[in-house]
This record gives structure tokens, C-alpha cells and sequence, in this order.
């Protein structure tokens, strides 16, 4: 089993903000397996909270398993061009796709409940992310800040359309209108990429209570004043996000 305990370091907050009662959001980060997982629940009756904890801990079942049967994460299988560390990523979405619509389907107080979700993978100086719905993954290297996913949403594809601009998109009362989301139908299409890490690099995943409030720009201010300290990063981008609004943070690099 890989361990990248000594090329990783991650922290992690989440935060119910100051509007509801309880947070829908559930993180998992292990720098040993390379692993970072992060939902944001949908739903009534507090399901959107069981709908983003289905989705981490299967994720992190189908994880745990592959590494167990020493799936070479670390290799491109011989037979494909296709990272085994991707197959590994998409079957981990697919299960808890299955888990979550099951649950819904039994249980009348869970219908309709479904959550964003992103997995990544790091290794072999890669990152391999698969994403599903509006929270996002960010990069900062050197002076750039990056956003590398892209929303499945309402507003991206009014933006897409030229129907919008960017700018018109921070004011919209269409914000949480999602395209995709794990759980809602009985299959579900995640999206899939892979990047080059370098030394140095930060990835910040977060759910939409950080960026939907705060601006990228000072998102990025606030990673580059405590870059030192990714625990107290994580702390002060929520305090951001609490002050500008609401929700949930987690940097790591």
C-alpha cells in the first residue's frame, strides 16, 4: 500500500455558518493513501447530511478496498491507457451513486436526496479528481490560482451560453441550481481529470459555502497569508466565508 504521508500534508474544516442549523457537508482526508473526499448533501428532513456521509464512506470503502488488493495506484495498468487510479475513482463514485439512491428509494424520509461529491487521488506526482455537482477544486502555484473543475450547474451552463457574465453569475438567485448531483437518479456521470503536482503546490476543495461568498481573489489572498499553516488556513478561509455569509473549507498541499 502507498504511503505519501511524507509528500502530503492536508487539513481540513467544516462549518455549519451562521443560516442553518446543522451542515450538510462531510470531508475525509488521508495523506497516507493520497486521499481527499468531499460531499455537499441536498435534501429535507436533514438528508442531505446522511446523502454526503453515504458518499464519503463509500468512497473511502472502494478506496481502502483497492489499496487492500494492491491495485498499483501508482501504475499505468499494461493493459490501458487508463490510470488504474481512475477506474478506482469512478467506481467509487458509482457505488455511492448506488448506495444513495437505494437509501432514497427505501426510505421515504430520505426521497429526493442527493450531494455534490469530489474524490481525488494523488500519485505518482499526479492528481487524478473526479467531481460531481458545484463544489470545487482550486490550485495555487507560484501566483496563479486556478479553479480545475467545472461546475455542473444552472449558472455555468447560462455562462457556457453567453446568456450571463461571470460577474452577473455572483448575483444570481440561481446559485444552488445544480446539473449533477450522486444519489438524485439511478445512475450518475462524474467528471474525470488528471494533472501533473508539483513541490509547492496547494489544493483547496471546497463546497459552495466558500465560494459561492467569497471571491477568488480573496480566497486566494487568504491561502497565500497562511500558506505555513494549512490548519489555521483552513480556519481563517471559513472565518471568510462566516464573514462574507456561511459554509465549509478544506486546504491542503
Amino acid at each position: 500500500m502507498p504511503n505519501l504521508s511524507q509528500a502530503l500534508e492536508m487539513a481540513g474544516l467544516t462549518d455549519a455558518g451562521l443560516v442553518r442549523d446543522h451542515n450538510e457537508d462531510t470531508i475525509h482526508f488521508d495523506a497516507e493513501k493520497g486521499l481527499v473526499v468531499l460531499a455537499d448533501g441536498m435534501g429535507g428532513y436533514n438528508a442531505g447530511e446522511v446523502a454526503s456521509g453515504i458518499a464519503v464512506e463509500m468512497v473511502c470503502h472502494v478506496v481502502h478496498d483497492a489499496m487492500q488488493s494492491n491495485a498499483p495506484l501508482h501504475l499505468q495498468r499494461p493493459d490501458s491507457l487508463w490510470p488504474a487510479a481512475h477506474d478506482v475513482l469512478m467506481a467509487a463514485v458509482h457505488y455511492a451513486n448506488q448506495s444513495i439512491y437505494g437509501t432514497a428509494q427505501s426510505q421515504p424520509q430520505c426521497a429526493g436526496m442527493g450531494t455534490t461529491l469530489i474524490c481525488a487521488l494523488f500519485y505518482d506526482s499526479r492528481v487524478a479528481i473526479a467531481h460531481v455537482g458545484d463544489s470545487r477544486v482550486y490550485r495555487l502555484r507560484a501566483d496563479e490560482f486556478l479553479q480545475l473543475t467545472r461546475d455542473h450547474s444552472y449558472l455555468q451552463v447560462q455562462i457556457d451560453s453567453g446568456l450571463i457574465t461571470r460577474e452577473e453569475a455572483k448575483h444570481s438567485e440561481h446559485k444552488n441550481l445544480v446539473t449533477r448531483a450522486v444519489g438524485i437518479d439511478s445512475g450518475v456521470q462524474a467528471e474525470l481529470h488528471e494533472y501533473p503536482v508539483l513541490p509547492g503546490d496547494i489544493y483547496l476543495f471546497c463546497s459552495d459555502g466558500l465560494s459561492d461568498m467569497a471571491d477568488d481573489a480573496d480566497i486566494a489572498d487568504t491561502i497565500i497569508a497562511f500558506n505555513n499553516n494549512l490548519a489555521l488556513n483552513a480556519t481563517q478561509l471559513v472565518q471568510l466565508a462566516n464573514d462574507m455569509g456561511v459554509e465549509t473549507i478544506f486546504p491542503l498541499s
